[in-house]
């Protein structure tokens, strides 16, 4: 599979992206139904039967060197394994509110490692999308509306310190993620990728996932819950794996990391919409900040040097 066009690949990167707020938004009631360790057990599990055809290696595709299967398993461990436990227990110690700003670095954090580890070149224009990235996204967590006060933004004062250096933690796994994703679509496909992955994944949470079914009475989970498990599997472990990995192939990692603001927009519009929240303007503003980035980060270069006669 020849790598798809940089129009193709800009459409992939936002589409993994808005899916990813779209199951972010919509798998609450999961979390507040299932142990979390469990559900993602499960979503592994999922993702191992609906991609088993994707574990063998497609005809021209070379065997798995030492480096890449290294690559792999760091790729789930980061981007699976160690990225949920950081994120959902540093916001258990901080809030949503400190959680949602300290996010808003990963453009940054994925345009640094790609400049160490890739040795990639950060023009002025991606740097000034990058900037807008997270300035939009930290805007659009600040003037986010809390039910609950400030006490919520502010919970567990005391692992407050702890909680935010487990969201550093999770913003550079987040990074690792897409720098190791990037040097993987060199020499293995993006369906292959996404298998082997998630099939790491199902490994390194097998032990706590036995351990937390055996104890966890499944007749209490409600029937469409279960529908909404298999959407949030497919969406987490299937389609926007495989649309990250292919959007790869043909852009920088440092330039990938300004999609990531389509997370927020996604996930605020399928709470407008699916669960009856509101914006204030604030949020339209980062919003509109937010997406001017990727306007910047996307518009072909001869346009913007383009001069009126």
């Amino acid at each position: 599979m020849h790598p798809p066009s940089r129009p193709v690949a800009y459409l992939f990167l936002a589409l993994s992206m808005s899916l990813v707020g779209c199951y972010v938004a919509l798998s609450k009631p999961l979390a507040a139904a299932l142990p979390v360790l469990l559900l993602a057990w499960m979503r592994f599990g999922i993702g191992v039967v609906a991609m088993a055809r994707w574990l063998r290696r497609p005809p021209g595709e070379a065997p798995l060197t030492r480096q890449a299967r290294g690559l792999l398993f760091l790729e789930s461990f980061f981007g699976n394994f160690l990225f949920t436990i950081c994120m959902i227990t540093g916001v258990s110690m901080t809030g949503a509110v400190a959680a949602s700003v300290t996010m808003s670095a990963i453009p940054a954090a994925i345009a640094l490692l790609s400049w160490l580890f890739l040795k990639e070149r950060i023009s002025a224009r991606i740097g000034c999308s990058i900037a807008l990235a997270v300035l939009g996204i930290a805007l659009f967590a600040l003037a986010k509306p809390d039910s609950h006060g400030a006490a919520a933004g502010n919970a567990a004062p005391d692992g407050s310190f702890w909680g935010q250096l487990l969201l550093i933690a999770a913003v550079l796994c987040e990074a690792s993620y897409a720098v190791i994703g990037k040097k993987l679509t060199a020499s293995v496909s993006p369906k292959r990728i996404a298998a082997l992955i998630n099939l790491w994944g199902f490994t390194l949470t097998t032990p706590f996932g036995l351990y937390l079914a055996w104890h966890f009475d499944f007749a209490a989970v409600h029937p469409p819950l279960w529908a909404l498990l298999l959407f949030y599997s497919l969406a987490a472990c299937v389609w926007t794996v495989w649309l990250w990995m292919t959007g790869l192939r043909s852009v920088p990692a440092s330039q990938s990391g300004i999609f990531t603001v389509m997370l927020p927009v996604s996930a605020a519009l399928v709470g407008v919409v699916v669960l009856g929240e509101s914006l204030n303007r604030y949020q339209l503003l980062a919003f509109g900040i937010a997406l001017s980035s990727l306007v910047l980060a996307t518009l072909p270069l001869h346009r913007l040097r383009r001069q009126p006669s």
